[in-house]
């Protein structure tokens, strides 16, 4: 086993932010040019033989991988994860980055929320009253009867909420799984379902957008497998707040990048959401303590 080192792990975190906020820039430059599902479907291609030369290198290979007592959860959450990347990549096209991404870091809140219901878990007043707190700062965000509602503002909502359903599930999952086995059915299952819905949908590109296409597997791959060492040198809890820092990267790329403006609400929006995101997390690694 790794020794545990939570200032590597810290700094695996930012630069695994900064990763995926790239991954996002482009993801945002292709689907603003061609079919989001086709943009997708080829970035899973490149996920998938990554997953599996992973898990190859592993002990039992990839027969080991794919030994699952629980397809049904293994396949619903490949195809969850596969769908929610669609409809965020579709918001950055939609709203841009900094308010899709300030919209989607509400999705640790609704973990929180959802957790009780799904998975059994008790959450206390604290983390109500933050998740409370949080969903205020998202109603600022979207200004709900104080300007023409964008129904568009519901797509990164949509997003973060299926990627917190999709935590709940590889939490599940991991009752009787191993990470490397959910890890490999994240892969292989998405881009199964994504070759299936995206090859219909198949355009030309153009020979500086495959070079873009290029750059946006090798960052989805250099992006995972960053996060892997973090959680492999660090405990999530102690590195989880630093992942808000894709907001940020984002944020920034959107404004410097695409010519995005910040607005004062989704500015204090954002503020309360990760706020109170944070402290959830800080609330849910107390009571793991305590428990032990």
């Amino acid at each position: 086993m790794t020794a545990q080192n939570t200032k590597l792990g810290i700094w695996l975190m930012v630069a695994t932010t900064f990763v995926f906020a790239m991954q996002d820039g482009i993801s945002r430059h292709l689907a603003g040019e061609y079919n989001v599902l086709m943009v997708v479907m080829i970035r899973y291609w490149f996920f998938a033989a990554f997953v599996m030369a992973v898990a190859a290198r592993k002990a039992g290979g990839l027969k080991a991988a794919a030994a699952t007592s629980q397809p049904g959860v293994q396949i619903f959450r490949g195809v969850l994860l596969a769908t929610e990347i669609c409809v965020m990549v579709l918001a950055f096209v939609m709203l841009g980055l900094v308010e899709s991404h300030a919209i989607f870091t509400s999705y640790p809140l609704l973990i929180a929320a959802l957790s009780g219901p799904i998975l059994g878990e008790k959450v206390g007043w604290r983390r109500w009253t933050a998740i409370g707190v949080g969903f205020v700062g998202v109603l600022i965000i979207l200004q709900p009867g104080f300007r023409v509602f964008q129904i568009e503002a519901l797509v990164p909502l949509a997003s973060a909420f299926m990627f917190a359903l999709y935590g709940l599930m590889t939490r599940y999952a991991a009752r009787k799984d191993s990470a490397a086995t959910s890890f490999f059915y994240t892969g292989t299952v998405g881009a199964v379902v994504m070759t299936a819905i995206g090859i219909w949908f198949w355009e030309p590109m153009q020979g500086s957008d495959w070079a873009w296409m290029a750059v946006l597997c090798v960052t989805g791959a250099l992006g995972h497998w960053l996060l892997i060492k973090t959680y492999d040198v660090a405990e999530a809890s102690a590195v989880q707040p630093f992942a808000y820092l894709q907001l940020v990267f984002a944020a920034t790329l959107g404004i410097t990048v695409f010519g995005e403006s910040l607005e004062w609400n989704v500015a204090l929006g954002a503020v309360l959401v990760v706020s109170a995101g944070i402290f959830t997390l800080m609330r849910t690694r107390a009571k793991e303590k305590t428990g032990r």
